[in-house]
């Protein structure tokens, strides 16, 4: 749920820059052949608000089944981490609510061990509500919340703890990336640890295709008004003029490659005019809006020795749909 750039030392950027790397990135994608929007762009205050809604959705059940691993698992997760180091920090890559990672927190905050949990997320709505409710459920938590990209801010927390550092990148989030864009992804998080770092990443893994469509088209439409509130977000910030009703939420799955992606499609020949640029959508145009990739345990392994570590531990839900793997940097 977010992208990699080049470590700045601003932990908060410009308003107004943020809004010209918006509007850029929106007509970079708008002016390709195949339309595409930037997934990272969902999470505004309301897209925040909706994807909470979809977590509770009983046809969303990656959310379910890692809360499960993290509920009745976190001791051995915990003993996991405490058989590497006894000297380390924890970064949360993508922390949205941190009602999995609060289990974990807790457990390793019982072992006595002195560390700082640096929540990183693009949005910066997120970090504001995490440093508000977390000192308040766990008050011997030490919070510093980082809003950003997730390397620039992985560099921040380098910049400010010597110590090991425990990297959390759990909700699946590694399946925002198509295959060859996880192993760079992998790869470049590598280049920020330390031998003997560990990184507890989540994969949500391969099972019946209908399970997973049904996933991402739940009944109640949440799931579609949450891709939706992206053209009402580029309306209300770049100035656009979508008309909502005329596009409709469209998901895909392929059980081979295991990719599972969301489109939306005009309903009508139309022309969206945004930023002085006006872009034209044929009938039945799609704009390409994210993928979430699911995996088999042998490509993960795979990936992990591809990228310089080492799988040391793999924590199951109890029908085996997701994993939580514990890679060490080697």
């Amino acid at each position: 749920m977010a992208t990699t750039s080049v470590m700045h030392t601003v932990l908060v950027p410009v308003k107004q820059d943020q809004q010209e790397i918006f509007l850029q990135d929106v007509i970079r994608g708008l002016s390709a052949k195949n339309k595409y929007l930037d997934s990272k762009y969902f999470y505004d205050a309301e897209g925040d608000r909706l994807f909470q809604e979809i977590m509770r959705c009983h046809e969303y059940y990656p959310t379910n089944c890692e809360m499960e691993i993290l509920q009745e698992q976190s001791a051995a997760i915990s003993q996991t981490i405490l058989s590497y180091t006894h000297r380390f920090d924890v970064v949360e890559l993508g922390a949205g609510d941190a009602t999995k990672s609060i289990h974990l927190l807790r457990e390793l905050l019982n072992t006595g061990k002195d560390f700082t949990y640096y929540p990183v997320d693009i949005s910066g709505n997120v970090i504001s509500q995490l440093e508000q409710s977390l000192p308040a459920q766990l008050p011997a938590l030490k919070v510093h919340g980082l809003h950003g990209e997730y390397f620039d801010m992985l560099q921040e927390a380098n910049v400010l703890s010597d110590k090991n550092k425990v990297i959390l990148c759990m909700g699946g989030n590694i399946g925002n990336f198509t295959p060859a864009e996880a192993r760079k992804f992998a790869r470049q998080l590598r280049n920020y640890l330390q031998p003997g770092d560990l990184v507890m990443i989540g994969f949500d893994l391969k099972k019946h295709p209908q399970i997973i469509l049904d996933a991402y088209n739940d009944s109640a439409g949440i799931t579609k008004d949450f891709n939706l509130n992206l053209l009402k977000r580029i309306n209300r910030e770049l100035g656009g003029n979508f008309d909502i009703t005329k596009f409709d939420h469209y998901p895909t799955y392929d059980p081979g490659t295991g990719a599972c992606k969301s489109y939306l499609v005009s309903l009508e020949a139309q022309d969206v005019t945004i930023g002085g640029q006006t872009f034209h959508f044929g009938l039945h145009e799609y704009i390409y809006m994210e993928i979430s990739q699911k995996y088999d345990l042998e490509t993960t392994e795979q990936l992990a020795v591809q990228s310089g570590f080492e799988t040391v531990a793999n924590f199951f839900d109890n029908r085996k749909w997701f994993a939580d793997n514990m890679w060490l940097c080697v």
